[in-house]
C-alpha cells in the first residue's frame, strides 16, 4: 500500500538550513528567521518521521541515519518546487555572473552558491578566489560582477554584510618561549586585513612580536598553528572551518582585537539580471547577523 503522507516543504526547508549552517542559532542567521520557529519546524519534522533526524552537539549538530536520508530527499524536493515557481513565473534568468570571494568565505557561501544554482541553473556561474584587495581591484575594474570582501581600513563603498570577531587562535596548550617575542602566522604583507589587525594590536600593548610562517593560504596557516609553531586570529566563522588542530588561544595577555566587517561589492554600472539577483541572495543569507 502506498503511503499517502506528504513532507512540509517549510519544515524540509528550515532542517536543510540547520543543517548547512551548522547549527540553529547560525541558520536563523543565515535566513533571517526566529530560532525558536525554526526549532518548532525541526521538531515537527521529527514528530512526522517518527524519529530524530538531528543530533544536538553544544551548538552544532550531526546528522542521525534518518537524518542522512532526509536531507538528501529533501534538496531535492525544494529545488523542484523552486524550480517550479522559477517556470510559472515565466522569466527564466540567463546569462553570467562573476564572484569574487576570499578562500576563507567558501565554506560560508557555499549553501547559498548551491541554492543560486539550483534556483537559475541556465546561469553561468564563475568563482574567482583571491585576498580582498586583490578583489576589491578587481570588481572597481569591471573584471567582477560582484565580489564578498573583508573590509579594508579607509576603503569606502561597498554593503557591511556582517560582523564578526577576530579570535587570537593556537595549538591546544601552546606557550611561547619565556621572554621571546610572540611567534605570528600571518597572511603576505599590504594584502590581508587580519595580519594588520593583530600587528597593530599587538603594537598598541607593547607586545614584541615576530613573523614565524607566513603563508598564501588557510590549510598552510592552520597547519603551522596547529603545530605550535606560532598563534594567528581568524574569524569565529572561518575557525570553525579551520581543522580541529587549532581553537581560541588560552595565553591570558594577548590584547583584544577588532572586529571584522564583511563587505559586498559590485562593480560599477548597472547590474545584469543575473548579478543582481545573486547580489540579493547574498544580502539574505548573511545580512540577518549583522549588529546594530
Amino acid at each position: 500500500m502506498t503511503d499517502s503522507r506528504t513532507f512540509d516543504l517549510d519544515q524540509l526547508r528550515a532542517f536543510v538550513a540547520v543543517v548547512e549552517a551548522g547549527g540553529f542559532s547560525a541558520a536563523a542567521r543565515r535566513t533571517g528567521g526566529l530560532q525558536s520557529t525554526i526549532s518548532m519546524k525541526i521538531r515537527r519534522l521529527e514528530a512526522e518521521v517518527g524519529q530524530p533526524l538531528l543530533i544536538r552537539l553544544g551548538r552544532g549538530v550531526d546528522l542521525t541515519a534518518a537524518g542522512e536520508v532526509i536531507v538528501a530527499t529533501a534538496r531535492q524536493m525544494l529545488a523542484l518546487n523552486d524550480r517550479a515557481w522559477g517556470d510559472i513565473s515565466g522569466a527564466v534568468t540567463i546569462g553570467r555572473v562573476r564572484l569574487g570571494l576570499p578562500d576563507d568565505y567558501a565554506a560560508m557561501l557555499a549553501g547559498t552558491i548551491r541554492a543560486f544554482r539550483l534556483r537559475f541553473p541556465q546561469v553561468a556561474l564563475d568563482i574567482t578566489c583571491d585576498f580582498s584587495v586583490s578583489l576589491l581591484k578587481q570588481v572597481q575594474q569591471g573584471d567582477l560582477d560582484l565580489a564578498v570582501v573583508t573590509r579594508m581600513p579607509n576603503v569606502p563603498g561597498g554593503e557591511v554584510l556582517k560582523r564578526e570577531p577576530l579570535i587570537w587562535v593556537s595549538a591546544p596548550g601552546f606557550q611561547p618561549d619565556q621572554g621571546a617575542p610572540l611567534p605570528l602566522s600571518v597572511y603576505p604583507k599590504d594584502i590581508c586585513v587580519l595580519r594588520t589587525s593583530m600587528i597593530q594590536a599587538l603594537d598598541a600593548a607593547g607586545q614584541p612580536w615576530r613573523v614565524a610562517y607566513t603563508s598564501m593560504s588557510l590549510t598552510g596557516q592552520s597547519a603551522m598553528v596547529g603545530a605550535g609553531l606560532a598563534v594567528t586570529a581568524l574569524t569565529d566563522s572561518v575557525l570553525r572551518s579551520a581543522t580541529s588542530a587549532i581553537g581560541p588561544a588560552t595565553l591570558l595577555d594577548l590584547p583584544e582585537l577588532p572586529d571584522i566587517e564583511i563587505a559586498l561589492h559590485r562593480r560599477p554600472g548597472r547590474p545584469t539580471e543575473a548579478a543582481r539577483l545573486l547580489g540579493e541572495m547574498l544580502e539574505k543569507a548573511t545580512l540577518a547577523a549583522v549588529e546594530p
